[in-house]
């Protein structure tokens, strides 16, 4: 009835049909092992009240309650999603720690007839293999840095390097944000430890022995925290610095940004938010541009009076770069960008091959 959890730097494969996880919606939203589903046998505020009674009455009470709770659940479950499984259904079921709550449902679904396991140690075992990965683990992966100015495309290009066959790490999609201030993406960042589990799943896809392509970041992508191992790599990578005309930019992040201009009050909100850094005076300017709709002239103030130093000086000690390439942000520019860039990869990895 034990599931033991296989190692994580593999993709994670388990021989189920589906995993369940029977932790509150909260706990679900905060971070979940990839690919489960949630059928809750505690929503939350049911969970709130066992854990209150467990603390301040008696745990033989709190049992009590909660295994009432627990079967009311599980009829529901059952006559709603797992009403169409048939007999040779396999689901893994988990829990905080592998517990009560999964062992409960799992023998429900065992008397039914179902071949359920329950994984040994619950969300918590999983959760220590991805801080094994990601804090205490060295990193197998060579990576090579993406690098440029803002609005010199880097993730665009990422991408394209991507369809190329060229293996990358989008840690801005990972984070759900852009990375500067007009970072912000519909639907928020994720929890930092469902960053890591991301991270630990698309880590696990790529091989260690080709370099992994990665937009130069800092140590923060948003709110989020970029994991020690992969920021110890980041920092000792070989970079290939994009270089495009100011003017380029500006019209690039113009069309590339439009969902945020779209929204003129959501624009000027988050504009606000650098009056400490440019002061009241520059900042109500930058409104008035939003007011007129002159977006590009916006782009070109804010690279030419915040994003570039500030870029400068994050980048004081990453010495230079081994590759400086000029590039247009036209669609042809972009193709081209990425065809030299996968030639760059290629030649990473050909010295790798010859030092070995």
């Amino acid at each position: 009835m034990a599931y033991i959890l296989p190692d994580l730097s593999a993709p994670l494969e388990l021989p189920f049909d589906t995993v369940i996880d029977v932790r509150s919606p909260d706990e679900f939203a905060e971070d979940h092992v990839p690919g489960a589903i949630s059928l809750p046998v505690l929503d939350n505020e049911e969970r709130a009240v066992v854990g209150t009674i467990y603390k301040q009455e008696s745990p033989f009470k709190a049992r009590k309650v909660g295994a009432a709770l627990v079967s009311k659940n599980a009829a529901r479950h059952l006559q709603g999603p797992l009403a169409d499984k048939d007999g040779s259904w396999q689901p893994l079921v988990y829990c905080w720690r592998g517990g009560q709550r999964s062992n409960s449902f799992a023998s429900i679904l065992q008397q039914i007839g179902w071949r359920s396991d329950v994984l040994t140690g619950g969300y918590q075992t999983y959760r220590r293999a991805v801080v094994a990965a990601l804090y205490e683990t060295p990193l197998r992966h060579r990576f090579v840095l993406l690098d440029g100015n803002t609005g010199t495309a880097k993730t665009e290009i990422l991408h394209r390097v991507a369809a190329r066959g060229g293996q990358i790490l989008d840690l801005e999609g990972l984070a759900n944000h852009r990375g500067s201030v007009l970072g912000p993406r519909p639907d928020g960042q994720p929890s930092q430890k469902m960053l890591e589990t991301r991270l630990v799943a698309e880590l696990a896809q790529l091989d260690p022995a080709r370099p992994v392509l990665v937009e130069a970041e800092s140590s923060k992508v948003g709110n989020l925290l970029v994991p020690p191992t992969v920021w110890q790599v980041m920092r000792a990578s070989r970079r290939i610095r994009l270089q495009a005309t100011v003017q380029d930019r500006a019209t690039y992040l113009a069309r590339a940004y439009s969902d945020i201009s779209d929204d003129r009050q959501q624009l000027k909100d988050i504009l606000s938010l650098l009056v400490r850094l440019r002061g009241r005076e520059r900042v109500a300017a930058w409104h008035g541009l939003v007011d007129q709709g002159a977006f590009e002239t916006l782009a070109e103030e804010l690279i030419t009076l915040h994003y570039d130093s500030r870029y400068a000086n994050s980048r004081s000690d990453a010495g230079e770069p081994a590759v400086q390439l000029d590039i247009t942000l036209d669609d042809a520019g972009l193709e081209r960008a990425a065809d030299r860039i996968l030639e760059q990869l290629d030649q990473v990895d050909q010295l790798a091959r010859i030092e070995a």
